[in-house]
């Protein structure tokens, strides 16, 4: 259930004493950034602040995040679990979300490996904000501003370098030229105003498709 304000009183806080866990997870990557603990109080804030702020049991009042770092957390959005007694909240840092200045308050290795594989979803950011920024020798700026043919043309020969590692090659080669090729597909997505979000609806769309027809036909004779 996504909560809103309108939802707020839908929600059991009596069961933890008036505080609810909220788990909180990036918005692009899917990594579980932290727990930290809510009152009514403190979801109606992060709702109207559109930044995550939590109850501070050691200091005895709400507290948003980042008030003293300035790592806020920016609200995406708020879901209750089925007992609507647990509150995932989806956000987008502004820095390390530990104090200890990790990416995480478990550390700064992906904790699985979804994670590593959502780490797209993060470079897409990078490419977009290159593009706005256009900072000084910027390779992914000046290749965009030469426009999608050229793009195309890089695509074209990252494939083939990739091919050709694939038969000639060592892993490692391989895996390089690989990652050269899906950098310049998103930039060429880009280019065209395609996200990679798209391209996977795609495939999950291709995928549910095979996997109903796999389930309607009947068994061979």
């Amino acid at each position: 259930m996504n909560v809103t304000l309108n939802e707020l009183e839908g929600l059991d806080f009596d069961k933890g004493g008036g505080l609810v866990p909220a788990i909180v997870q990036h918005a692009d990557t899917g990594a579980v950034l932290m727990l930290g603990y809510m009152n009514r109080e403190a979801v109606r804030e992060t709702l109207e602040r559109q930044r995550v702020v939590f109850y501070s049991r050691s200091k005895g009042r709400l507290w948003e995040k980042g008030e003293t770092s300035g790592n806020t957390l920016d609200l995406e959005s708020i879901r209750a679990d089925c007992d609507r007694d647990t509150l995932l909240v989806i956000a987008r840092p502004r820095g390390p979300v530990c104090h200890l200045g990790t990416a995480t308050c478990f550390g700064d290795e992906p904790l699985t490996p979804a994670e590593r594989i959502a780490f797209l979803n993060a470079l897409e950011g990078v490419i977009e904000q290159r593009i706005a920024d256009r900072p000084e020798g910027s390779y992914t700026a000046r290749l965009y501003s030469r426009g999608p043919t050229r793009i195309a043309q890089k695509v074209g020969e990252e494939g083939l370098e990739v091919a050709l590692a694939a038969v000639a090659e060592s892993d490692d080669k391989l895996v390089g030229e690989a990652a050269d090729l899906i950098f310049h597909l998103l930039l060429l997505l880009r280019s065209r105003g395609i996200g990679l979000e798209r391209v996977v609806r795609e495939l999950e769309s291709r995928h549910a498709g095979r996997t109903s027809t796999a389930r309607t036909s009947p068994p061979a004779a």
